[in-house]
């Protein structure tokens, strides 16, 4: 294995298992709207996004709204356009395979630890590629394993196991806190994504708020 890829796979491995834990939920309730067990490694594989399958299973109703479905989907990885363009001087040089096999495997987790090590000249494309592994590999275990306990573990969240995906996001976010000058774009972020959840549909609120704090930053003064 390329050294790269082991020191992704292995940066990840701390969040790793509260990814497991979170992705139990959602095997849960897969496994509550009769979604089979290949269906959801399918899920899995092909889409890979944490949150956009939680909707599509909360959505899951037969006959199924594929427009719908395809539509939420869509707006919930939005953001992945805002990751992708953080990246562009990681990717530098690499091939647009590599590119597009890297990105698929490309999620909040690993991408945070990524640009955190980047910071310190310590990531390359191999090294999201293996935390992208390390976390499929993760996501995978802990849906299969909550499908498989469905039929026992009919409400997780008296395990607490919905607040694994928030406990993960804490920590990643205070890594990635780089003094006062991340204060402003934090702020209106924050700000816009409340004000959006409260009045629009949806996920919304993802997309606008990492838009406008990617916007507060690239306006904000240089003295701030």
């Amino acid at each position: 294995m390329n050294s790269w890829v082991r020191a992704g796979f292995v940066a990840n491995l701390p969040v790793a298992a509260s990814v497991a834990a979170y992705g139990s939920v959602l095997g849960v309730l897969a496994a509550q709207k009769n979604i089979s067990w290949f269906e959801l490694l399918l899920m899995n594989i092909t889409i890979f996004a944490g949150s956009a399958q939680f909707v599509m299973v909360e959505m899951w109703t037969p006959p199924l709204p594929i427009f719908e479905i395809t539509l939420a989907v869509l707006v919930m990885n939005l953001r992945y356009l805002l990751i992708g363009a953080s990246l562009n001087s990681l990717f530098q040089g690499s091939s647009l395979i590599r590119k597009l096999a890297t990105i698929h495997l490309t999620a909040d987790e690993n991408w945070a630890i990524t640009m955190a090590a980047y910071r310190q000249g310590k990531a390359t494309p191999a090294f999201l590629f293996g935390g992208g592994l390390c976390l499929m590999a993760a996501w995978c275990g802990g849906t299969l394993l909550g499908h498989r306990l469905g039929a026992v573990l009919s409400d997780p969240e008296v395990y607490a196991l919905d607040f694994a995906f928030i406990a993960v996001f804490l920590v990643l976010a205070l890594g990635l806190w780089r003094g006062k000058q991340d204060g402003i774009p934090w702020i209106v972020a924050a700000a816009l994504a409340i004000v959006a959840e409260r009045w629009l549909p949806g996920k919304w609120y993802i997309l606008i708020g990492g838009v406008g704090g990617a916007f507060a930053t690239i306006f904000r003064t240089p003295s701030q």
